[in-house]
Order: C-alpha cells, then structure tokens, then sequence
C-alpha cells in the first residue's frame, strides 16, 4: 500500500501548555487533526469555566491562519470543584468533560485529588448531567512499584467508582497494561480507553536498554512486552471502546535532559505518522480509521469528520528538535526515519 486516506482524526488527549510553546506545537495538531480535547494541567490549572473559555480564546488565537482545528475544553477536578461549576460546565457548548488526577500522579497534578471517594458528590453531578470523566489511572502510594501503578488504579479504584456510578461516562486515559486493556474490554459501554503511539510502538526496554533515554520517558511509563502487545490487539481490534489519544506532551528539551526529567512525549509532530506505522507493523491499516477518526467522536457524541487526510509511505527524517528562541523541544523519534507522511 502506497498511500492510506481516512477520515480527518481527532486527538481525544492533548496537552498544549501555553504562550510560546503554545505556538510552537499547535500546528503540529492542526494540520492532521479536526478536534482535540485539551488538558487542564496548566500552572495555575484551568479549573472553571471562564478559565477554559479563556485558554480556548488563547489556542483559537495560536492556530495558523484559516485553521477550522476545534479545541475541545476540560476542567480540572479539584476537591474544591462546585456543583454550581459543574452545571455551568454542563450548559456550555465549549466544556467536554472533567479531568481527574491522582494528586502527584504526573506533570502538574500537584492541585489533583487525594480522597477519590470525597470527590463522590461531584463524581454524582457529572454522571447526572452526563459529562464524561477523564482519568490518569494510577495511584500515588509510594510503596507501590511504578510498573503496578495503573493496575492498582484499575483493581481498587476504578473499580468502585465504577460501581457507585454505573451510568457516568468514564475514559481510562493512556492506558499501558493488559489488565487495564482487559478491564475496560469487560465493562459497559459507558468505560472507553485512549492509547498513546509510544505504549503502542514501544515497551520498557525502549526507555532503559542501553541507557536511560528521557524522551521516552512519560507517565504512565512505558511497561513490559507483553503490555504492549495486549495495547497493539486493544488497538487493532476494530473495538470502539479504545480510540487514539496522543497524550502528546511538550517539554522543553532542557527539563527533560536533567537529573529529574519530566515525563511526557512529544509526539503531536507526527502523531498520526506514528499510529499508521504501529498499525501497519500489526497488519491492521484497514482498522486505523476506526480507532484514529469514528470511534472518539462517537463516544463523546459528536459527530465525525467530513473531511479525509492522505497518508503516503515515503520515508522521511523526524528532526532534531522544535521551536526557536528559548524554546526547543525534543521530539519522539527525533533524528530517526518515518516511513508514512501526512500530505499537505
């Protein structure tokens, strides 16, 4: 196969920032995707809805000149989050859903939750208006081994809240274990899953063989073979319940080269190049449009694009690094060939 057109995608996780990385990445975005939904980590984070209006107003005004790329708008969920809050969510046209982390789970969390279960009442008001919830599903205990982070989520956690609110709309976000995949495969319809391409195209020997490589560092981190391959099946399997979510982070190479990097991938420079390839090595082109373009706008209820993006198998080289100035970010497979290339 010599080209590949789909349906435009969507990115269902995105992280942005703001200001002048903001307008360094977000063509990288617009030209292949339609929608994205857009984090709330910001420092100070986007926990209101005049908040996320504002940063939509500051993305709308980053994007490239007769862009038509729609920012789709999260809140971050605090303990302190209102109920008046949620209903103002839950009548604007601009506000998606509610992001939940794990205080300390990863960047900028630190404004997270500590007390799932003290959050119920808010948790009761999303699944009432029926606004979805976004989990980073890890727990912060320290004495649980980073590798069973997720897992541990998933078997306590999650669980219950599952359980206490059969009718909330939930996506497991980034998901990077099998008993995640599995976990999601057998729940309702109302449980989805997002996959990055780096758990798809990598697992921990990527990060660690031959030396700690930090732009493979990201959270939840990359685990073993096995993990990754039950995300390849999970990906390929024409399901509706996983679809793409780049979780495609911006660092700045200098905070990622450093004796405490940050965690995140930037992959949003050539997200769909890289899902197409992790596709193609599964034998799987033919499901791609499903997970990349119809299956995350279904969940969310939106309708799907109209317009196709054509993908074609030329090799091409990732560059070194983005930005210019002060800014300078390191992306996935930098210096590295792609074998797709997203046409103009």
């Amino acid at each position: 196969m010599k080209t590949l057109t789909i349906i435009q995608p969507d990115d269902w996780h995105l992280h942005v920032r703001n200001q002048a990385v903001l307008k360094t990445v977000l063509p990288h975005t617009a030209r292949q995707f339609g929608r994205a939904i857009i984090m709330p980590n910001l420092k100070p984070p986007v926990t209101t809805v005049a908040q996320a209006l504002s940063y939509r107003e500051e993305i709308l005004q980053a994007l490239p000149p007769q862009s038509d790329f729609n920012p789709l708008m999260t809140l971050y969920l605090t303990a302190a989050t209102s109920i008046d809050e949620i209903k103002k969510a839950a009548e604007s046209d601009y506000i998606h859903a509610f992001k939940l982390y794990p205080a300390g789970a990863t960047t900028n969390s630190d404004a997270g939750v500590a007390n799932v279960k003290a959050i119920y009442p808010l948790l009761a008001k999303l699944e009432q208006h029926d606004i979805p919830l976004l989990i980073h599903g890890e727990v912060t205990d320290p004495q649980c081994d980073i590798f069973d982070r997720e897992r541990e989520f998933v078997e306590s956690s999650l669980t219950e809240i599952i359980q206490e609110f059969p009718n909330l709309r939930i996506v497991l976000e980034h998901v990077t274990t099998c008993e995640a995949v599995q976990f999601v495969q057998e729940a309702s319809h109302k449980i989805a899953a997002t996959i990055t391409p780096q758990h798809l195209l990598y697992n921990r020997n990527a990060l660690l063989a031959g030396g700690i490589r930090p732009h493979f560092y990201c959270l939840p981190i990359l685990k073993r073979e096995r993990h990754q391959l039950a995300l390849i099946a999970a990906a390929t399997s024409g399901q509706p319940k996983f679809f793409l979510g780049t979780d495609s982070a911006p660092h700045l190479t200098h905070t990622k080269e450093n004796a405490c990097g940050c965690a995140g991938c930037y992959s949003a420079h050539a997200a769909i190049e890289l899902y197409a390839e992790a596709f193609e090595q599964a034998d799987a082109l033919d499901k791609l449009e499903g997970f990349a373009s119809f299956f995350g706008a279904d969940f969310y209820g939106l309708p799907r694009n109209t317009k196709i993006i054509t993908l074609k198998r030329s090799t091409w080289t990732v560059p070194a690094s983005y930005g210019e100035g002060d800014i300078h970010i390191t992306p996935l497979r930098a210096g590295e060939p792609l074998n797709w290339k997203l046409q103009s």
